[in-house]
């Protein structure tokens, strides 16, 4: 199902100016219990400092320019070795799901990335969450395993998590 949004949406960096409408967005996903294992959205300094800001982007939509969606990467580690590794997270407003701005959202990071110098992102998606990891296969992730019971949720259920992984064609390669 298409959207009337699709058409009119602008991806872009993010900046402090866009965390109200990127917590919103972050709080809806944690409202369906199938987005993230995260029971509340960070305050901004945290999230300000666990996500590189070179690649942080908002979608806008609308002829208002609301942020309708948003992407970014988190550190996979402090080791020097896994400098272009980074974990991928990426959300859409419950008012525009279904209209293509996670793909547009993917799309731009993943570009975005390899000039930043990252071979490879890294995704952990609930089991249940068949959205997400469709989007995710769509834009060159690969499944490579499933890790059982990793955390419980909110409602004290253990959950499982798909970890993919999307590795660059042009970066990390000899």
């Amino acid at each position: 199902m298409r959207s009337k949004l699709a058409p009119t949406i602008q991806i872009e960096p993010m900046t402090a100016a866009d965390w109200p409408e990127v917590q919103r967005i972050y709080a809806q996903g944690i409202a369906t219990g199938d987005a993230t294992l995260e029971r509340e959205a960070p305050d901004w300094n945290h999230f300000d400092h666990s996500h590189p800001q070179h690649c942080r982007l908002v979608a806008r939509g609308g002829s208002a320019g609301h942020v309708v969606g948003w992407t970014a990467l988190g550190h996979f580690s402090a080791r020097k070795v896994y400098s272009g590794v980074a974990w991928e997270s990426v959300y859409v407003a419950e008012e525009a799901r279904g209209a293509g701005i996670g793909r547009a959202l993917l799309e731009a990071l993943i570009p975005a990335s390899e000039a930043e110098g990252y071979w490879t992102l890294l995704a952990g998606i609930l089991v249940e969450n068949a959205p997400s990891l469709a989007l995710h296969e769509r834009v060159g992730f690969r499944r490579v395993g499933v890790q059982r019971r990793l955390s419980q949720d909110a409602r004290g259920r253990w959950r499982d998590v798909v970890q993919l992984e999307r590795r660059s064609e042009v970066v990390g390669i000899e």
